[in-house]
């Protein structure tokens, strides 16, 4: 080589450097200022964890250390509560509101609702703001059973430019879908927590230069428990424990996919559950002490479930919150951290909690209604819990079903308000209504009010959507003004 070809050979080198550095800067540049205002957000949901299914909520012998670090890394919530059952659970966190609010497009006294179309959903809220979206494993909001659902109401429709799961519950048997297309009829069950998170894996990777929105909701451990060889048989707690360990083995490996790719100071990370445990399963039965009864009960067993949160440089580390907080709070908190905002055109039951999250308030002033499907069953404010008289009739509707569901000393009716104060009784185990009467005056207004605007078994609410869509059977012949419609046109 000639002394000019080495000079022009340096020089062509020097050039390529110099151009990669500034790619590089510039890939640095556009990164940064995407992140800034636009994080990237994680929701993994279990399906029928209970709130003492995991080693820091206090399991004796379910071992779930990435989850536990998790805890150590980030916030633990005390008082986080979902809904009573799957489908309703599933309604609340994508719309931000209660069952008895949001709209239903297909049956409308079906525990399991459909999501209306032109209901909004987080994705949507998020795909706004410039989010790639995806949903990863359960859905419920189509259909329940995985045989009988409705097509144009699986998550391509909802906002999610991305889907691979299955439509409903696991009862029987599982039929994957990879966006609206059949790919398996029957799964093998013990193979979903492993492919759900490596469909999430792949995503995040595909999507690490732009802000994303992951929802991962796991089958597990929703009955039939299935776990993989791996794990099955390895938990001193019996399958059902061995169905937990896998699960947290897998919200390690996004966690690490996470750091790995240089993301983690910018993705809030959130492990929850859909409510309380099956009781009733024997080895497939969750834990859900110091709390009383579990699934599908407005006991606190029934709704309040182990949270926790994660973003390093934003969430505290090793910090815990006992302030009143909820599925249905997502939707306005993740819009406000991506720098948008919930829908306006319609009533949002959720409130943005990102001081919360942030270590910067310990205490939020609202309430919190508890829905036993179309029966509101209690409220919360404060320390204060009222339990609600059924006023139901004994024959007819849910007053025949949901007895069969619940831990037999709980599948009682109350005759009368009974008061817990849960801080002192956790556990509610003794009414204080007698020596409380102001308190049980307060709540009655604040039941009153739900009544009025969300609803009841007889009564549909002045606040509640149903966009033209037939309403539920009621025996009042209460009228609700629709809310404007902001979906337009035929879904694509």
């Amino acid at each position: 080589m000639t002394t000019m070809s080495r000079i022009l050979w340096c020089v062509c080198l020097l050039a390529a450097m110099s151009a990669a550095r500034a790619e590089l800067a510039a890939n640095s540049r556009s990164k940064a200022e995407t992140a800034e205002g636009h994080p990237n957000f994680i929701i993994i949901f279990a399906d029928d964890q209970g709130y003492q299914d995991l080693g820091c909520y206090g399991s004796p012998d379910i071992k779930t250390p990435r989850i536990d670090r998790m805890a150590k890394e980030g916030m633990r919530f005390t008082s986080f509560y979902a809904q009573t059952v799957c489908g309703p659970s599933r309604g609340a966190l994508m719309t931000g509101c209660y069952p008895l609010r949001f709209a239903r497009q297909g049956d409308p006294d079906s525990i399991h609702p459909e999501l209306h179309f032109a209901e909004i959903t987080i994705a949507e809220v998020l795909k706004e703001q410039g989010y790639a979206t995806a949903a990863f494993g359960k859905w419920d909001l189509a259909g329940h059973n995985p045989s009988r659902y409705k097509p144009e109401l699986l998550p391509p429709h909802q906002g999610f430019d991305t889907y691979f799961g299955t439509p409903g519950s696991n009862d029987s048997y599982v039929k994957l879908i990879r966006g609206t297309k059949v790919i398996e009829q029957k799964t093998d069950m013990s193979t979903l927590t492993k492919r759900y998170t490596d469909e999430a894996i792949n995503f995040i990777e595909e999507k690490k230069d732009a802000p994303f929105f992951v929802y991962l909701a796991h089958t597990m451990p929703h009955t039939k428990l299935a776990a993989s060889e791996e794990f099955k048989g390895k938990s001193a707690g019996g399958l059902y424990g061995d169905v937990i360990e896998e699960l947290d083995f897998n919200v390690g490996r996004v966690l690490d996919k996470v750091r790995e790719l240089g993301l983690d100071e910018n993705t809030y990370i959130i492990f929850t559950s859909d409510n309380g445990p099956w009781l009733i399963k024997k080895q497939h039965s969750g834990h859900a002490e110091p709390l009383r009864s579990g699934k599908t009960s407005c006991w606190e067993g029934g709704l309040r479930v182990p949270c926790i949160m994660r973003a390093p440089g934003k969430i505290p580390a090793g910090s815990e919150c006992d302030a009143v907080a909820a599925t249905i709070d997502m939707m306005p908190t993740l819009a406000e951290l991506a720098g948008g905002v919930a829908p306006s055109d319609r009533t949002i039951d959720g409130v943005d909690i990102s001081e919360l999250m942030h270590g910067k308030k310990a205490a939020l002033d609202r309430n919190y209604f508890y829905y036993q499907h179309d029966c509101l069953r209690a409220v919360r404010s404060g320390k204060w819990k009222l339990m609600l008289p059924h006023t139901e009739p004994v024959q007819g509707s849910i007053a025949t079903k949901w007895k069969n569901h619940i831990a037999k000393a709980d599948a009682i009716r109350i005759e009368k308000a009974e008061l817990y104060d849960l801080d002192a009784d956790i556990g509610e185990t003794t009414d204080i209504s007698g020596s409380h009467p102001e308190t049980v005056a307060e709540l009655m207004k604040l039941a009153e009010w739900a009544q009025h605007d969300l609803g009841d078994h007889d009564h549909f609410g002045a606040n509640a959507r149903s966009f033209g869509a037939q309403r539920r059977t009621l025996s009042s012949e209460a009228k609700a003004a629709p809310a404007k419609n902001r979906k337009s046109g035929k879904r694509k």
